[in-house]
């Protein structure tokens, strides 16, 4: 039996045809992110505030006759933490529902036929460059209120929760917000909810008088997400001794960001896009 001849006219690539792992997804997505206008917009307002807030809180505190000398000036910063936050979550609900919105996630899921490795890939990138920019904004920042503020001098421990355990907590909220994004593959929307969790817990426990809802009231203000960031700064439970405190807030934005993200993978294994 002879073999046939070689085809005259085939084409052999000179790029070298390998398969394609995780080292691939994350450059596509550090290049989607870092290229879109909405990342540059939300990063800048983010920065802007967290330095605007925090240096204007910890001025007026300094020209203030208020005793603060007991606590550390490192508080402060929730002041800028929280309005970042609302640029942190917007940044992680676009970072994948924009895709649906242009319809480039069908460009990206034939280029990456395996759907775990993308969303993986996007939490990736998404988590390392916000808790790169939120630790390094929250030590300049923590930095400049120590020195402004006559206030007792921080611990290391409460410095590595000031500056690491923010930029942990915000990092972690945006894949909150990320995984609110996949599951519902729609910007305004899931905006809307991120924000509603939020604030609208602490909102209800504002109007909550009756005295048999005093429990559900309490949980309410201890649990709520701003209540978590106060928390972060201080050694003890703001609230009576009762509630998160610590490293606990970080710990229980783990939890509830891992149960999050695990149905955005499950969903988006699932179904159609």
């Amino acid at each position: 039996m002879t073999t046939p001849p070689p085809t005259p006219y085939a084409y052999v690539s000179p790029i070298p045809v390998r398969k394609a792992h995780l080292g691939d997804a994350l450059a596509s997505e550090w290049t989607k992110i870092r290229s879109v206008r909405s990342t540059m917009w939300t990063v800048g307002i983010m920065v802007l505030l967290m330095l605007g807030l925090g240096l204007g809180v910890a001025a007026v505190a300094a020209a203030s006759s208020a005793e603060m000398s007991e606590e550390p000036a490192l508080g402060l910063g929730f002041f800028g933490m929280l309005p970042a936050s609302i640029c942190v979550m917007t940044l992680g609900v676009l970072s994948i529902s924009s895709e649906y919105g242009t319809g480039m996630i069908r460009t990206t899921l034939t280029a990456c036929p395996s759907r775990s490795r993308v969303l993986t890939a996007k939490a990736i990138v998404f988590f390392a460059l916000v808790f790169l920019l939120v630790t390094v904004m929250a030590a300049v920042v923590g930095a400049a209120q120590v020195a402004m503020v006559d206030a007792a001098e921080p611990t290391g421990a409460q410095w590595l929760r000031a500056t690491v355990g923010v930029g942990l907590f915000l990092a972690l909220l945006g894949l909150l917000a990320m995984g609110v994004g996949a599951i519902m593959r729609h910007s305004a929307g899931a905006i809307t909810v991120m924000i509603g969790v939020l604030l609208l817990p602490l909102v209800a426990a504002l109007f909550m008088f009756s005295q048999a809802l005093r429990s559900v009231q309490e949980a309410l203000f201890m649990y709520a997400i701003p209540s978590q960031m106060i928390a972060l700064y201080s050694d003890a439970a703001p609230f009576n001794d009762q509630g998160p405190a610590g490293w606990e807030p970080v710990l229980i934005m783990a939890g509830l960001t891992a149960a999050v993200l695990g149905g955005a993978f499950a969903l988006l294994n699932s179904r159609d896009v």
